[in-house]
């Protein structure tokens, strides 16, 4: 089962027997109080800034979001989506819990976007299912409802399968669903991973859909963040989370996802590990170079 996403001149595909996909968190105000009172004012350098770095940092699609408390979020979030997709080909994640942000966001994108989110409760199904089916993109099916979020993995992935059949009822297919299961707090929670990685082998093997996550939930309020959130990533990926919403910046977040498609096979040959990781040759220097001066020294 493969998900499929676009900008306007590049196709980025999820799915279990391919490489995992990073989406850039990084362009979103939430928790940022000067990235949020720069997009207010109109202005959007920090949010190119973002993007460029992500991209650097071998994000294959990036979060765009908006959510400032008493700003116009579709308007913003519409102007930073336009902004985006004029400095990177990248597909984009269009981000909001308003309607009406969303619809704005999808109608100036360029491709086939992903839309982050849709939740299990009815009122919300109705209002987002038929944007996704009106500009065609893909969604992120969040696992939970009206009664809240479950602790219980069966509640969650009965929420997830509802959202599957009400997407597949309003016309979009399975493969345009991607399911998150919903990552708490590690701190508060100490369940919160065996829960996430049951959740994740049983979409893929029982609902046979992609799976996505804010991945830097589950180390809220903990320190030294990088290594539990790679740590966490690594082992997801084994239990076959196929993309996540995290910071490509972060070299203990990339180094593990890297480490997971070599151990998982899709990193084919080790390409992309042996790329990053080889140590780069001095300028000038011959690939025979350090033999010869071995030999002649021997002599």
């Amino acid at each position: 089962m493969e998900t499929v996403v676009s900008s306007r001149t590049k196709e980025v595909r999820i799915g279990p027997n391919l490489p995992f996909v990073m989406i850039g968190e990084r362009i979103n105000p939430t928790g940022r109080r000067k990235l949020a009172a720069e997009m207010a004012a109109g202005d959007f350098a920090r949010v190119i800034a973002d993007a460029n770095a992500q991209v650097a940092a071998g994000a294959q699609m990036l979060d765009v979001n908006a959510g400032i408390p008493l700003a116009d979020e579709p308007a913003i979030l519409a102007e930073a989506i336009k902004l985006v997709q004029l400095i990177t080909d990248v597909p984009l994640s269009i981000d909001s819990s308003i309607v009406a942000a969303l619809e704005s966001g999808l109608s100036v994108y360029q491709g086939k976007a992903l839309v982050n989110s849709v939740t299990g409760e009815e009122e919300r199904l109705e209002v987002v299912l038929p944007l996704i089916k009106k500009y065609g993109a893909a969604v992120i099916g969040i696992s939970n409802d009206e009664t809240g979020i479950s602790e219980n993995p069966d509640v969650r992935l009965s929420v997830a399968k509802k959202i599957i059949e009400r997407a597949q009822d309003h016309g979009i297919p399975r493969a345009d669903v991607l399911i998150d299961p919903l990552v708490m707090p590690i701190g508060a929670m100490r369940t919160a991973g065996r829960q996430v990685f049951e959740i994740v082998r049983r979409c893929r093997d029982e609902l046979k859909v992609n799976t996505c996550c804010g991945a830097s939930n589950v180390s809220f309020g903990l320190p030294n963040r990088g290594p539990l959130n790679g740590a966490f990533l690594a082992m997801a990926i084994g239990a076959g989370l196929t993309s996540a919403i995290t910071n490509p910046i972060e070299e203990h977040i990339k180094t593990a996802i890297m480490a997971a498609d070599v151990m998982t096979g899709n990193d084919e040959n080790c390409l992309n590990w042996i790329m990053a990781n080889r140590t780069p040759q001095p300028q000038g220097e011959s690939a025979g170079g350090p033999r010869r001066e071995r030999r002649m020294r021997r002599s």
